[in-house]
């Protein structure tokens, strides 16, 4: 995570008050840019198009369409991402910069198949039971791959630490389909909710080919080696299910909210819960500042001290060792500490206004109801995510594991019991079961401070571990004094 720390230091280490607000539009810019760009060309391109005269059913199913290809897209890269990245940091560190590729193409195939495997059913289903016209399937199916294409690749990238030109990337491919989305609608005479849909398609699937145009760059080697990345996903099987247990917690609560009365289904194919589904994403936004904030933090302060313990450990004596663990320590308590009170002061603030303004603009009572304690869910949310990367940093995958699945259960049952409740308190199954998974790793946390030099220092083994028949244990044979006479007779 030390990409952009160095940045970071340069605009902050000014002191000035214009510099921190440059450090934190800089830390924005990197992090959350192709999310916003996303959302402002789609309410861009149907303020200029006039979406809202569009029928009812047809802007029905163009946001069920977008929906799903977000939420499903991002399901099915989860389980790959962390068990690629531990593989990448692995070879980065090692200079074996020519594995790199194998890597690449081996998670594309796998991550591909996988979300093919999923999404072809839904669309028979959907041309078939819904009767949709199947070009606008098809579309929606291409949709579908290309953002599978766009996260993927962003890993690679990430890696290579070059955010800036992710941003760069999705601010082409959006101002890309807003120009074809004009194209489509007033010069083809398309219907604007399928000239929209098709215009983002062609906008993602250039930003998918930029991103990978930028991979191959950076990496030109193949060594062939494919077997290896294999190899990984057997022995890095929490990572897998961490990251595919986090995602899901992040929407296990909206799928069971769509089986209610709030239930809304779509072409006999799309189900969705639209004041639900409206709220948490207004919640989700009111803390994602939180993503910037800590990696903004951790960047410049938490990674030098983790740097300095990692030094120490390799050549330092025993007291500078010591000395180390306890700074790194007290600056990850500091840091989460940080991270709740700045939040906590932005949070306050966008509910405020979110509360005073966003009922002038069409936003429901229902929603509003909704949305206090989706909003506190997510707070907790992104501080139990910060304590996550935090597990990551001392390879502790067994906490960030238990931490996942405690919050994806508890998020999905305490959910399924809040939908029973009256309306404000749909949102608390979020807020607890954040709370849960926040409690487990910060547990995991103290017992890796306790245990950090045993979990340091007696992870390896002396003697190599393989498969085949054992040895015989025996050392030497032991003879009698009669025997020993009788050999030195026949000398």
């Amino acid at each position: 995570m030390a990409g952009i720390g160095l940045k970071l230091n340069r605009i902050f280490g000014k002191g000035a008050i214009l510099s921190h607000m440059l450090g934190v539009g800089y830390s924005a810019g990197v992090t959350i840019t192709p999310m916003f760009v996303v959302i402002g060309n789609v309410l861009l391109m149907g303020k200029v198009l006039g979406f809202d005269r569009a029928g009812y059913a047809e802007r029905e199913l163009f946001s069920a369409t977008l929906l799903y290809c977000f939420i499903f897209s991002l399901l099915t890269t989860s389980p790959f991402h962390a068990v690629l990245s531990r593989y990448m940091s692995d070879v980065i560190y090692e200079e074996r910069f020519e594995d790199i590729l194998p890597c690449f193409y081996t998670g594309l195939v796998m991550n591909v198949f996988v979300s093919a495997l999923l999404g072809i059913p839904f669309c028979i289903w959907e041309y078939l039971n819904g009767y949709v016209n199947i070009l606008y399937v098809f579309t929606g199916f291409l949709g579908y791959m290309s953002l599978v294409l766009v996260f993927y690749s962003m890993l690679y990238l990430s890696i290579c630490k070059d955010y800036a030109k992710i941003s760069l990337y999705f601010l082409f491919g959006m101002a890309e389909a807003f120009v074809l989305s004009l194209l489509f609608a007033w010069i083809l005479q398309m219907r604007v909710p399928s000239a929209m849909l098709l215009a983002l398609v062609i906008g993602f699937f250039t930003t998918a080919c930029l991103e990978l145009a930028a991979v191959r760059y950076y990496f030109r080697k193949n060594s062939g080696r494919y077997r290896a990345v294999f190899s990984y996903f057997k022995k890095y099987t929490s990572l897998i299910i961490t990251n595919f247990c986090y995602a899901l917690g992040l929407y296990i609560h909206n799928f069971i909210f769509w089986h209610t009365d709030l239930r809304m289904v779509v072409a006999n194919s799309f189900v969705c819960a639209p004041p639900y589904d409206m709220a948490a994403c207004i919640a989700m936004f009111t803390n994602i500042s939180a993503t910037v904030i800590f990696i903004a933090r951790v960047e410049m302060n938490f990674h030098e001290k983790y740097k300095a313990y990692s030094e120490a450990v390799i050549g330092g004596r025993r007291a500078d060792i010591k000395n180390c663990q306890n700074r790194m320590f007290r600056q990850l308590a500091q840091e989460l500490l940080s991270l709740v009170r700045m939040q906590f002061i932005l949070t306050v603030t966008i509910f405020l206004l979110c509360e005073i303004f966003l009922p002038q603009y069409g936003i429901s009572a229902l929603v509003m109801r909704i949305y206090p304690c989706l909003a506190a869910g997510y707070f907790i949310l992104f501080l139990m995510y910060a304590e996550i990367i935090f597990l990551y940093y001392f390879n502790d995958n067994l906490g960030a594991m238990l931490t996942a699945i405690s919050f994806v259960i508890s998020t999905g049952v305490l959910s399924y019991g809040a939908s029973g409740l009256e309306q404000h308190w749909y949102g608390i199954g979020v807020a607890a079961g954040a709370f849960i998974g926040w409690t487990v790793a910060y547990a995991r946390l103290k017992w890796v401070e306790k245990h950090m030099d045993a979990h340091i220092f007696c992870r390896g083994t002396m003697i190599p571990i393989c498969l085949g028949v054992p040895e015989s244990s025996k050392v030497y044979d032991v003879r009698t004094a009669s025997e020993s006479g009788v050999e030195k007779q026949h000398d």
